[in-house]
């Protein structure tokens, strides 16, 4: 077939710099997203403004950071040096621009490829940089990184340093919303990595004086822990750990310079290896790594040289040296615990026998379940070949890692018209559905040994590849697709009882969402709108204005494939789960899942009369 397009100078085109940004987000921020999860756009955009914040921290210059974050617009104020006044604009709005290149001021920056800020500006609708300093202050003002005003410098008696204003663009980040639980766990990761540092949002104030045994402390309940935090700092490191009484897989918090490397890296792998080599060599046995490693919480931070990442978003070290003529990343942290782990564990007894006795145990039960899990692995094998619970789709997780911009997808639905509308309207290259046959096992209080035995289970732990850790996890999103009614909702609280009970690090790290669908279509002969509560209906009503026709969705069934497109695309509506420290996992279970049937009963009615109240105030 004979292709008669041109191909000549005038093909060929140059990009500026806020062009190339806002047509290639990804390149720069990852995905993009409406800001419900924690690694949306939107979020990136304020850490690439707050790691500039904590360099100065790290510098030595200002103690506090100020953020406010009101109607989607983001106010981020410093107390450090302040820019350069004569490079204030090109620092913001030219490549390649930056003090951090310089590893004399800089020696171990998180920020080293002067992007940054100049990403936030270009995919800002609204973009303000203000520096103080020298008794001087200078401001620029851009829209969608067009510079539209720059005020000269003028005398000021304003504290030193930087205040950057934006709003992120609604037309690349739809419909997107800014969640403070989010924002919250972002800053208190800066404060534990930063002891004396104080972040303020909204007012809050965000403060750790014990680096990351605060992070551990923060992020599981006391009576969970089978023996004290194990907090042990040299130089450019730092390492929290323990074990859970209740939890079955690993969970690890990794950090480089200050980074949150949440996809890990050489770091991590180092020191999973070290503590399995310090352990053995300390009870002088060769115990198998899985149950050393079982139920371990921890957190590893440490500063190298001008550290290369994996991605722009800076999720995962690629790094082999420390820099500076120290020794690579992996024999540091190996040695460090095989010294530091070790002294702690000869000074400490009680937390020395509380691990041993720990990994007997995780021995004890891994050769009780070995016949069980294998015969397990089998029947999802023999399933996986004819079996159409899973529609898989074309990139998975592990190929996420490399491009971010990618966010593979699984729904778990219930019913065959639901889930084969699903099916029809999905993106066949990064959306997966696995289609439950009735309700779920209620879970509470059985062991890891039923999600072998109960074949739903054992084939939805299939299809996540989580059975060992969640580093395999196969889908970035976990999404329970179900009716919004009486028995729908059943269906989410056993599946969310499922996770919580044998795989909690998958709400922990952000994984489980719940699909929100559509109530109503109000539709006239030129528009439909698409409904999710009774004041959207209402207001669908009024831009219409006329007799529309209006249709109540009883339940997922009854939405056409069609019409699916349009609710798990680019519109698609997640509500994140989340766990809330102040309430264990198992008080969590006890209450909903448990016996306690008058507390819950008295629950469920004051929540009634808290509903019923709000109905009659819409109507």
């Amino acid at each position: 077939m004979k292709n008669n397009s041109t191909y000549t100078e005038e093909n060929i085109r140059s990009l500026d710099w806020k062009e190339h940004i806002r047509m290639r987000p990804g390149m720069y921020i990852g995905k993009l997203g409406d800001g419900s999860s924690p690694d949306d756009g939107i979020y990136i955009l304020l850490k690439e403004v707050l790691d500039n914040c904590v360099d100065e921290f790290v510098m030595g210059a200002g103690k506090t950071i100020e953020i406010a974050i009101k109607d989607n617009a983001v106010r981020v104020r410093d107390y450090g040096r302040g820019i350069p006044l004569g490079k204030v604009i090109d620092v913001v709005s030219k490549m390649n621009t930056g003090g951090k290149y310089d590893s004399r001021a800089f020696k171990k920056s998180v920020g080293l490829n002067g992007v940054g800020t100049k990403a936030v500006n270009a995919l800002s609708s609204s973009f303000i940089v203000e520096s103080n300093r020298d008794k001087q202050s200078k401001t620029a003002v851009f829209n969608f990184g067009d510079l539209k005003n720059s005020l000269p410098v003028e005398v000021s008696s304003r504290r030193r340093g930087t205040k950057v204003e934006f709003i992120p663009d609604s037309k690349i980040f739809k419909n997107y919303k800014y969640r403070l639980e989010y924002v919250e766990r972002m800053i208190k990761n800066y404060v534990y990595l930063n002891p004396g540092l104080t972040i303020e949002l909204n007012g809050k104030k965000f403060f750790s004086e014990n680096g990351l045994k605060d992070l551990l402390t923060d992020y599981t309940n006391e009576s969970d822990l089978l023996y004290p935090i194990i907090h042990i700092r040299g130089d450019d490191i730092e390492i929290a750990l323990t074990h859970s009484k209740t939890q079955y897989s690993e969970e690890y918090h990794s950090f480089v310079n200050g980074q949150h490397t949440t996809q890990g890296g050489t770091h991590q792998s180092a020191f999973r290896e070290g503590l399995v080599k310090t352990i053995r060599e300390y009870f002088g046995k060769n115990y198998d790594a899985s149950d050393i490693r079982k139920s371990i919480i921890s957190a590893v931070s440490i500063k190298v040289m001008e550290p290369v990442f994996e991605s722009q978003t800076k999720t995962k070290l690629g790094s082999t040296e420390m820099g500076d003529g120290m020794p690579t990343v992996r024999s540091y942290i190996v040695e460090f615990l095989s010294s530091q782990l070790d002294n702690y564990l000869h000074k400490n007894p009680l937390a020395s026998e509380s691990i041993q006795k720990k990994i007997i145990q995780a021995e004890k039960e891994r050769k009780e379940l070995s016949g069980i899990r294998k015969l397990a692995r089998e029947r999802a094998k023999k399933a996986s070949l004819h079996n159409k619970k899973l529609r898989d789709c074309r990139i998975h997780l592990p190929d996420q890692k490399k491009d971010r911009r990618l966010e593979s997808t699984l729904f778990i639905t219930e019913g065959d018209s639901a889930s084969g509308s699903i099916t029809k309207s999905r993106d066949v290259n990064t959306q997966a559905v696995f289609s439950l046959r009735g309700k779920p096992l209620n879970s509470f209080g059985m062991s890891k040994k039923i999600v072998y035995e109960n074949e739903e289970f054992n084939l939805l732990q299939s299809a996540l590849n989580i059975e060992d850790s969640l580093e395999d996890l196969r889908y970035n999103n976990i999404v329970i697709a179900t009716d919004a009614d009486v028995d729908g909702m059943h269906i989410r609280l056993l599946l969310i009882t499922f996770f919580l009970q044998f795989f909690p690090e998958l709400i922990k790290e952000g994984h489980l969402y719940i699909l929100q669908t559509p109530l109503f279509r109000v539709r006239d002969k030129k528009k439909t709108f698409y409904c999710y509560s009774e004041q959207e209906r209402r207001d669908a009503i009024e831009k219409l204005n006329g007799k529309p026709e209006i249709t109540r969705f009883k339940g997922l069934g009854e939405i056409s494939p069609d019409e699916f497109k349009f609710f798990i695309g680019e519109n698609i509506r997640l509500d994140p789960v989340m766990l809330d420290k102040n309430t264990t996992i198992d008080e969590l279970l006890q209450f909903y899942m448990g016996k306690n049937t008058q507390d819950r009963q008295n629950f469920i009615i004051d929540n009634l009369k808290v509903e019923l109240d709000l109905l009659e105030e819409v109507g």
